[in-house]
């Protein structure tokens, strides 16, 4: 009987308060949509930085036959020069700071360069002359990179040195500069969220002051009496984590998966929302429990606290 009275309790308040309900379903679903999107961003920055900083470092660029740089003014890199940069790659000198080295021939920069940019117009219009030679040097410790750029460049037959984690950490100050910015417009919605659950709660509480008020005469305990507007503001939160993880599944293998990954072809892992997808970069389903853990904590708590004050008989 208990039980189905607060099943009763709970219909009623949600018919009573429509309009309210569906603002506080439409508001948490669009702050845990931000928040699970903010969390994929900075799992797709993590699985980025996981699979490029493992990889090539410090690129050599060596002269080629159109090389303007003053370093090539006596033409392409002669194979002494280029025995001698492997040399010293290979030094007790550099010991304690290259871990490998890769030679990168011009058709090899071809074929990497057309199997990244496969989709786009370039990749019919580049020769193998157009593309450097180079040595991919992969470093014990990134942040050693001026020790190896000092001994070379400037050296006759070296086009440029190049740290590729500089330009990396670029890319991902933009990526994190967006995550935060998902992060920081779900933090501000959610605290609306968290005041409009509150607000429905005390008004929820308002128009039924009369049936708390026989309640307590009959001698209901506070946790029958709570009880119904707590579970109310949790199913509200609970329908709208849901539609925020049916939003969030279109956006991530549409936008991402399908749109940005044609877009940006040389990064090879994705988040992804496929239950089947347990490749490198795995799925992103983990991030469905935490919206709903997040929207029930928040619905709970807030009307927990709201109730503590606002139903008193």
């Amino acid at each position: 009987m208990r039980f189905q009275f607060i099943l009763s309790e709970i219909g009623i308040g949600l018919r009573r308060n429509l309009s309210m309900t569906i603002s506080v379903v439409l508001v948490t679903a669009v702050s845990l949509f931000l928040l699970g999107f903010g969390i994929l961003a900075q799992k797709q920055v993590g699985l980025m930085k996981d699979y490029w900083y493992d990889r090539v470092q410090v690129s050599i660029f060596l002269c080629g036959g159109d090389s303007t740089a003053a370093t090539c003014s006596s033409g392409p890199v002669t194979q002494a020069q280029k025995d001698q940069v492997v040399a010293d790659l290979n030094s007790p000198q550099m010991a304690p700071y290259v871990e490998k080295v890769y030679y990168e021939s011009k058709q090899q920069a071809l074929d990497h360069f057309k199997q990244q940019f496969k989709n786009s117009v370039l990749a019919n219009n580049v020769t193998v002359n157009d593309m450097p030679e180079s040595y991919r040097v992969k470093l014990k410790d990134p942040k050693k990179y001026q020790t190896v750029a000092q001994l070379f460049a400037g050296r006759q037959g070296v086009e440029e040195v190049q740290d590729q984690n500089q330009v990396l950490d670029r890319l991902f100050a933009l990526l994190n500069g967006l995550a935060m910015g998902a992060w920081a417009i779900a933090l501000v919605t959610l605290s609306t969220a968290v005041l409009l659950v509150a607000t429905t709660i005390r008004l929820s509480a308002f128009t039924r002051r009369r049936e708390t008020g026989i309640m307590r005469l009959v001698g209901a305990s506070n946790l029958v009496i709570q009880l119904p507007f707590i579970l109310e503001s949790m199913i509200a939160a609970s329908l709208g984590a849901l539609l925020a993880c049916l939003a969030l599944g279109p956006v991530v293998q549409f936008v991402i998966r399908d749109w940005l990954a044609g877009k940006l072809p040389f990064i090879e892992q994705w988040v992804g929302m496929n239950p089947l997808d347990f490749g490198q970069a795995g799925n992103a389903l983990y991030v469905i429990p935490i919206l709903f853990a997040t929207g029930l904590v928040i619905a709970g708590v807030s009307s927990f606290v709201s109730l503590l004050r606002y139903l008193r008989v």
